[in-house]
C-alpha cells in the first residue's frame, strides 16, 4: 500500500498593496493573528466566501476571522495551488 501524504498547502503570494500593508504591521499580536489566517487559507483556499458582483475570473473570496479580527480578500489561481492575497485587514 502506498503511503498517504498530507494535502499540500497552497503557496501564498501578495499583491503590491497587500505587501505594503504587511510592512505597516508592527504589533506581534497582529502578526500572529494574520499568520493564523494565512495558514487557514493555505490549507483550504476554498474556505472563504465568494464575493458577489462579478462573474469574471478570478473570483474574489473573503475569509474573515471574527476572533482574531482579520479579514483577507484573495483569489485562487486556476491551478488552485497559489492563493494571491489582495487585501489584508488586521
Amino acid at each position: 500500500m502506498a503511503p498517504q501524504h498530507a494535502r499540500r498547502r497552497a503557496r501564498i503570494a501578495f499583491t503590491d498593496s497587500a505587501a505594503k500593508q504587511l510592512e505597516n504591521i508592527t504589533s506581534e499580536a497582529e502578526i500572529h493573528a494574520l499568520d493564523r489566517a494565512l495558514v487557514v487559507v493555505s490549507v483550504d483556499p476554498e474556505i472563504g466566501e465568494p464575493i458577489p458582483g462579478s462573474a469574471a475570473d478570478p473570483q474574489l473570496r473573503e475569509c474573515a476571522d471574527e476572533v482574531e479580527r482579520v479579514r483577507l480578500l484573495y483569489w485562487v489561481t486556476a491551478l488552485k495551488t497559489v492563493v494571491v492575497v489582495a487585501y489584508l485587514e488586521v
